[in-house]
C-alpha cells in the first residue's frame, strides 16, 4: 500500500486518495449498516413467530 500511496504522492493525485479512500470507507460502512440490519430483520422475525406460536398454544388471539 505505501507504493501505491508513493505513486499518488509523486504524481500530486492527494486528493484523488483521499476521495478513493473515503469510498471505500463509506462503501465498507453501508455494507456493514446493511447486513446488521438484515440481521436485525431476521431476529425480530424469529420473535414474532415465536410470539405466534406462544399465542397459538395457550389460546389467545
Amino acid at each position: 500500500m505505501s507504493d501505491l500511496t508513493t505513486v499518488f504522492a509523486e504524481r500530486g493525485d492527494l486528493a484523488h486518495l483521499a476521495l478513493f479512500l473515503w469510498a471505500m470507507s463509506a462503501s465498507a460502512l453501508l455494507i456493514f449498516t446493511l447486513r446488521e440490519l438484515a440481521a436485525a430483520m431476521r431476529r425480530f422475525d424469529d420473535f414474532v413467530r415465536e410470539l405466534s406460536r406462544f399465542n397459538k398454544k395457550f389460546g389467545g388471539r
